[in-house]
């Protein structure tokens, strides 16, 4: 049993699970903590209530009593009680048990806007296509091609050619600027770096140091 356990539910099937296996494949080649740290990471091609709904299903079928549960997911078009309700049900389950904890890593409206913090403090509340055309223009301007939904190496890009220690902060200002608003109200905005953080504990020195200050 691993003392540290990271349970991640990510809406997306492939873009957010490539993200994260970033962080995973590093702590585990990391002699200090790889046989510490606990990484599952589930890709579940379901929106907002639905993530929460197979976390849950999931801590139950392997009856899971330790750990943190994180639901990676995006606002997109979905309705603001479905958006808002998984942080309030994780609230909600986080009373049962103290040592089983479930947290939201939402993105508004995607987990785009968390990639283009890495390039830049940006405040514009726009569409998916605006986000997505401005990670095409800093690739393009970094010259590493196009960004494309699902690339393998999406940690990488953004670890070596952008700022991970300044999306944290451009993220954690958003939402300190948005306290007493709800997820859907803070636009744009991502908790995800609340993640990215916990896991950047665990990275070898020489990467933590890119995430931590």
């Amino acid at each position: 049993m691993k003392q540290y356990r990271y349970y991640i539910f990510c809406e997306g099937q492939q873009t957010e699970p490539n993200y994260f296996l970033g962080f995973k494949k590093l702590i585990e080649e990391n002699p200090i903590y790889k046989d510490m740290v606990l990484i599952e990471i589930e890709p579940c091609q379901a929106e907002t209530m639905r993530v929460i709904g197979m976390a849950e299903n999931y801590v139950e079928k392997n009856e899971i009593q330790k750990g943190q549960v994180w639901c990676v997911y995006d606002k997109d078009s979905f309705p603001a009680e479905h958006f808002n309700g998984v942080e309030e049900r994780a609230n909600t389950l986080n009373k049962i048990n103290p040592e089983l904890q479930y947290h939201a890593a939402w993105s508004n409206e995607c987990i785009e806007f968390w990639f283009l913090l890495h390039f830049a403090y940006y405040t514009a509340n726009n569409h998916r296509t605006e986000y997505i055309s401005f990670l095409n223009d800093k690739f393009k301007e970094l010259g590493i091609g196009k960004y494309q939904k699902n690339m393998n190496d999406i940690f990488t890009i953004l670890m070596e050619y952008g700022n991970p220690k300044l999306a944290i902060r451009y993220a954690k200002r958003i939402i300190k600027d948005g306290a007493g608003k709800t997820p859907t109200e803070i636009a744009p905005g991502t908790k995800v770096y609340e993640l990215v953080e916990k896991l950047a504990k665990y990275l070898p020195e020489k990467v933590q140091e890119r995430f931590i200050n």
